[in-house]
């Protein structure tokens, strides 16, 4: 009988020619196996799920990805709006809630960090309150696929600025950081090919912009800097809150504003997005930076 054709690998033969009885790989009961996955995180489960059959019904196991999923998770699903979120298993949920999932008329979007479950939200600048927004002599909100909601306040020019937003959420235990994504000089593709005219930004040099935070526990920061790498996207980080009860929702409310009537502004282009994620030193809710 030809090797290929072999019922048995010749690993599986014992010293006497007798076919092995020795435990094997795929022996592990599969109860053991999901046990043992619980205590990885949800990248190295789906990597251990190609190994073999058994491993892979393992790691469908709801009580798997039930510890994966955020306390909250059921807050978050009502948050969506979609009833059929609440039905699929947990495996499939938490793949669900990895993806950007807009909810309050698509002016938010939440997801969860897939390494570490981690809730992060984003808030389009539509859901902000920003100075002379209705006046198109100072604003207007442009197409752009630069963003994740496809569309960006655009600033022509104005002489102080400020743009405030609020937000009460369900937020998991653990330690959120708060970002402005701003971007100095409109962009446009020229033969293919991403180009930015930054000859029209001036006035952000004088002086730092300052950002704040305040949460309804008390909790208060205060940064400035000033607003530099004209053609990029940038996170500007104004601050960090602590959530310590995970059954009570904070309200949070942030701003960024620079007064000074002395110098126009003309920054070509803001993308309001504002991301709050756990901080990666968090172990009880680490996160990452997302766009």
């Amino acid at each position: 009988m030809g090797t290929g054709s072999s019922q048995f690998a010749e690993s599986d033969w014992d010293e006497s020619g007798s076919p092995s009885t020795r435990p094997r790989f795929e022996d592990i009961p599969e109860n053991c196996i999901a046990l043992v996955l619980t205590r990885l995180d949800p990248t190295e489960i789906c990597k251990l799920a190609r190994l073999n059959q058994a491993f892979r019904g393992a790691s469908s196991a709801d009580f798997i990805w039930e510890t994966k999923l955020p306390l909250n998770y059921g807050y978050i699903v009502d948050q969506l709006g979609d009833e059929k979120v609440g039905d699929l298993g947990k495996k499939d949920l938490y793949a669900r809630l990895c993806q950007p999932n807009p909810f309050d008329g698509g002016t938010k979007e939440i997801w969860l960090d897939k390494s570490t479950g981690g809730v992060c939200l984003s808030i389009s600048s539509k859901a902000l309150r920003i100075t002379g927004i209705d006046d198109r002599r100072y604003w207007n909100h442009i197409p752009t696929e630069e963003s994740r909601f496809k569309n960006v306040a655009y600033l022509h020019q104005i002489w102080w600025f400020e743009v405030v937003g609020e937000m009460e959420f369900q937020f998991p235990v653990g330690t959120y950081s708060l970002f402005f994504r701003l971007h100095l000089g409109r962009p446009n593709k020229r033969m293919g090919r991403r180009v930015c005219n930054l000859d029209q930004i001036h006035g952000w040099n004088v002086k730092p912009v300052q950002f704040q935070l305040t949460t309804s526990d008390g909790q208060h920061a205060v940064s400035r800097c000033v607003l530099d790498n004209p053609g990029m996207w940038v996170n500007y980080h104004a601050g960090d809150f602590v959530v310590g009860q995970p059954n009570e929702p904070t309200k949070i409310k942030f701003s960024l504003s620079q007064i000074d009537c002395t110098h126009t502004k003309v920054m070509d282009g803001l993308d309001g997005e504002l991301a709050g994620m756990p901080s990666l030193w968090d172990i009880r809710a680490p996160g990452s930076i997302s766009k």
